[in-house]
């Protein structure tokens, strides 16, 4: 909530790298939306693997782990967790769940907060949907094996009003759409993690509110690239940057720029780029990139020009485009009613 003090984001730096970030994220987004049209059944591909990687990662970061097969039978619900790991597994693939199938209809409030939290531990006995009863400390453990003090949570009998007020002031914000939610969505999970919430599953519930919240925002590369992974890859980042953003927080006095730069442009962009790596590789498999072509082709107006074509095939050539459009052709299936860079074809009724 300190990061909502009354003008503190309004008069926030924003380095010009950071709005190349958003504006690239923007672009990505316009080809993610592409693909969930044009292209679903390659997205199902991903997603079932994201599914699992998420889960995966996002408890291996806490030291939870388990075996990739019982993973992958948890995950499918074919088995039944054993152990208190399996329990935690169990109960984030619910809450992933739960996101990713509801996140339109999920209010975003203190309570779904609670709610949440309560079914990621939902296969354990009074963990779950309680802020922290006691106070709690961000902590390091030093090659000596001595334990050193990062970061001092907001007292346990703060908490409740903290979030009260966290909620309130990023809702009004978010509503109003005076600041980008890209700047808004990782603001909230820095002050989430300095507020620490509860007594255990702070770092998985950040990252399942993150996804929330992105998706809340159109932004649902996390359906088909772990975003877990993608942290767990730059777990030092990840930490660092958290690290320097929540110095002087109490005082409000601290920069996002770090934790901004990590969230945008090295996970969420990174993230973007994987996924348009992954459909290229996805298309161009078994003459897929063929296939998404002519679905297009099918689904544009009688009248199409070139470019509109070409911008619904964000990942396919131009000869591929073109091989297939003379293709159509000598098949008397088009015919082109204006040659040269802005060329216009036209659909023959069969």
């Amino acid at each position: 909530m300190k990061s909502f003090e009354p003008g503190f984001l309004e008069n926030h730096p924003i380095t010009h790298n950071l709005v190349q970030t958003i504006r690239l994220i923007a672009e990505f987004k316009g080809k993610q939306d592409l693909y969930k049209e044009q292209s679903p059944q390659l997205l199902e591909t991903l997603r079932q693997a994201a599914i699992i990687q998420s889960t995966e990662s996002s408890n291996r970061i806490e030291g939870i782990t388990a075996p990739i097969d019982r993973i992958r039978e948890i995950v499918a619900k074919k088995a039944t967790p054993r152990n208190r790991s399996e329990q935690e597994i169990a109960g984030y693939r619910e809450v992933l769940t739960t996101i990713h199938t509801n996140y339109a209809d999920i209010p975003f409030t203190t309570g779904v907060v609670l709610q949440l939290h309560r079914d990621l531990y939902q296969f354990e006995i009074g963990e779950g949907g309680k802020w922290k009863p006691v106070d709690n400390e961000i902590t390091e453990l030093r090659p000596d094996g001595t334990k050193a003090v990062r970061f001092k949570p907001v007292p346990a009998f703060q908490t409740q009003d903290a979030m009260d007020q966290l909620h309130k002031r990023f809702d009004d914000l978010f509503q109003s759409r005076q600041i980008d939610p890209l700047l808004l969505i990782p603001t909230y999970i820095l002050d989430f993690l300095c507020i620490h919430p509860f007594r255990d599953g702070n770092g998985r519930m950040a990252r399942l509110l993150t996804l929330l919240l992105l998706y809340k925002s159109g932004f649902e590369v996390g359906r088909y690239i772990s975003l877990e992974k993608m942290v767990e890859d730059t777990k030092e980042s990840y930490y660092d940057t958290l690290y320097q953003s929540s110095q002087n927080w109490r005082e409000a006095k601290h920069s996002l720029q770090p934790w901004w730069e990590y969230f945008l442009g090295v996970m969420l962009l990174g993230a973007y780029r994987e996924f348009e790596r992954r459909t290229g590789e996805l298309t161009s498999a078994h003459g897929a990139k063929t296939e998404l072509v002519l679905s297009v082709v099918h689904k544009l107006p009688s009248r199409f020009r070139y470019a509109d074509l070409a911008r619904a095939c964000p990942n396919v050539s131009r000869p591929t485009i073109k091989r297939v459009l003379g293709s159509l052709r000598e098949q008397g299936k088009i015919l082109c009613v204006k040659a040269g860079r802005d060329a216009i074809w036209e659909k023959r009724v069969s």
